[in-house]
């Protein structure tokens, strides 16, 4: 058997794959500070974990091709024979917890062992340092498993260079639908040898030095709600001043810069919490009751931001949906069932209740289905229709195009049909409207000063 970092050939191409399907899931593919990434493979990357697979597939997306990442997982999965040696050919290896049994945490040693060989071989481990996943955009407790890997393999060189720990931060414009950003933030590499001299003289005291390390910076490449009482008021805050805070750091209206200014958002919300308790109170109050008057209006913040729509726009917007609708129609028609096959996989089969794994598993039946499902209408449309193979070619190689138009057809005509919506309840001064507008301006000016 090959060990575990040799990079095979059947795995260099599925991953190829993959990575391909993995930044077209996503409507923005945004990466920052890639020229934080080392040049050898002696690292470990250390991510927030927010959504199962995807998170590791961000990894496998930024690394320099043909080198493969060696990633840990839970051991509960691995319990199935098929299903422990297709993760073992995806180059992971199991973590056990103590909800695997204490008599399992020994087996650890052998992984951990296994890990520091890798590192040694110059080939890159993937570890999420939360040692869970946590469908709440902030960081949880870095567990120490993850140091443990570092100063072992460390110890090999001394004091020089040697294993670094890369703090990955990733933020999804959705949990759970395709079509939205991903923003991958690269930190700067944490040097393990920096902590020789103090891990020699006291490990505890090193490996807290290191955690507290990574830990400030996931927290500053992520969205870092860090609230334990007030987490919904925080989400909604941050969607709520997003448009003002952007205005305010004089940054450009791009989705980079958006997360930018959450990240500035949820820093001053958590300085709200901490320095003034009525004002936090307050806050709470009125994003909670915000909340509920725009879920009754049926609307989204983002039209409050984008304010004053002019009604030649609706005209000219609602022509061009209008004579693009049987583009849409063939597009929705070509793509019906490589879309909705996973989504109802999910619901009616494999009936998934974590939100966190939702959109891993669109994506890992996605990669199978849409495939599948293009040669099968193309072989359909060879029978139905007597065509020469340029025409047969255009049609297979159409399918994909039309369907990533179509959604974004889709998208347009819901912000038409709520910019019209909004236009009406501004012109009518509904009081509902009114009072939805005063709790934003007021959210905004406790956190805009």
């Amino acid at each position: 058997m090959s060990k575990i970092y040799e990079n095979t050939l059947s795995f260099d191409s599925t991953r190829k794959y993959t990575i391909f399907c993995f930044k077209r899931f996503y409507s923005e593919f945004i990466v920052v500070g890639r020229e934080n990434l080392p040049k050898n493979g002696a690292v470990i990357f250390a991510p927030n974990h927010i959504n199962a697979l995807m998170d590791a597939l961000a990894i496998h997306a930024i690394v320099p091709t043909g080198l493969p990442v060696i990633f840990l997982a839970r051991a509960d999965i691995f319990k199935k024979k098929k299903i422990a040696d297709f993760l073992r050919f995806a180059k992971i290896m199991p973590a056990f917890r103590m909800r695997d049994g204490m008599e399992n945490l020994g087996k650890n040693n052998e992984i951990f062992d296994q890990c520091v060989d890798v590192l040694n071989h110059n080939v890159a481990l993937g570890i999420m340092p939360e040692g869970n996943q946590g469908e709440q955009r902030k960081l949880r407790p870095i567990v120490k498993g993850i140091f443990r890997i570092a100063f072992a393999a460390q110890q090999l060189n001394g004091l020089k260079d040697g294993i670094k720990i890369i703090p990955i931060g990733v933020d999804l414009g959705d949990y759970v639908k395709a079509g939205n950003h991903i923003i991958i933030s690269i930190g700067k590499p944490i040097e393990i040898s920096d902590y020789m001299e103090s891990f020699a003289e006291n490990p505890v005291n090193a490996t807290n030095e290191v955690r507290n390390r990574l830990r400030d910076d996931l927290s500053k490449l992520s969205l870092d709600l860090a609230t334990e009482k007030y987490y919904e008021c925080f989400e909604i805050a941050t969607e709520v001043a997003n448009e003002s805070v952007l205005k305010e750091m004089n940054l450009p209206d791009k989705t980079v810069y958006r997360f930018v200014a959450r990240q500035k958002i949820a820093r001053r919300l958590i300085e709200i919490e901490k320095n003034e308790p009525e004002n936090i109170k307050k806050l709470d109050s009125l994003c909670a009751e915000y909340q509920k008057s725009i879920d009754k209006l049926k609307m989204k913040t983002w039209l409050f931001d984008r304010g004053d729509f002019k009604k030649l726009y609706f005209i000219s917007d609602g022509i061009l949906l209008l004579l693009t609708l049987p583009i849409f129609i063939c597009g929705l028609i070509l793509n019906f069932m490589p879309y909705f096959a996973p989504v109802f996989i999910r619901k009616n089969i494999l009936k998934a209740k974590e939100i966190g794994f939702f959109s891993s598993m669109h994506f890992v039946l996605g990669i199978i289905t849409f495939p599948v499902f293009y040669l099968l209408q193309t072989v359909l449309f060879c029978c139905l229709i007597n065509s020469t193979w340029w025409i047969v070619l255009l049609f297979l190689i159409s399918q994909y195009p039309l369907g990533k138009w179509s959604l974004k057809w889709y998208k347009d005509f819901v912000k038409l049909r709520g910019k019209i919506r909004f236009k009406k309840l501004q012109t009518s001064k509904s009081a509902d409207f009114q009072h939805t507008k005063e709790l934003r301006d007021e959210i905004i000016s406790l956190i805009v000063k």
